[in-house]
């Protein structure tokens, strides 16, 4: 999984230096010790289905996504997390381990994690992050930038 991500960082024009861990980075206070930042700083991607189609949302690891900003900024009628067999399935990764990036979804980037400097996201397991400025990195995907934390 990460020799794809490199590969999908370098088709974006990215450097990444993936880190991997012996402590699991699963969730975002396991990342944020692992790595020794604030849980804001951590990049989470949570993949959501709107109306029927996956998309991913890269959001601060310091608040939840709020669903009703979500569909109004997707323009849907319906938002819900994807079950962990929808996430595989949309980005071949499991929950946990889901990058910002090699998936080929609409990206929709929580504008919060502008404020930093550097942020940490999954490298594409429960073990392993990167390292990459957010503005960068929005960039690079074409990210909308949004306010979606509750």
């Amino acid at each position: 999984m990460r020799d794809r991500l490199v590969r999908s960082a370098r088709e974006l024009g990215l450097e990444v230096q993936v880190r991997r861990l012996e402590a699991s980075t699963r969730t975002v206070r396991e990342a944020a010790v692992a790595v020794g930042c604030e849980e804001a700083a951590i990049a989470k991607s949570i993949v959501f289905v709107a109306d029927g189609d996956p998309v991913v949302c890269v959001a601060s690891g310091r608040h939840r996504i709020d669903t009703d900003k979500l569909a109004d900024a997707l323009d849907v009628a319906e938002v819900r997390q994807a079950a962990a067999d929808e996430v595989r399935a949309a980005t071949g990764f499991a929950i946990g381990g889901v990058p910002p990036f090699g998936h080929d979804l609409p990206v929709l980037f929580d504008e919060s994690l502008l404020e930093h400097e550097r942020v940490w996201a999954a490298a594409g397991d429960p073990n392993s992050l990167f390292s990459i400025d957010p503005q960068e990195l929005a960039s690079c995907v074409r990210a909308r930038v949004v306010a979606i934390g509750e």
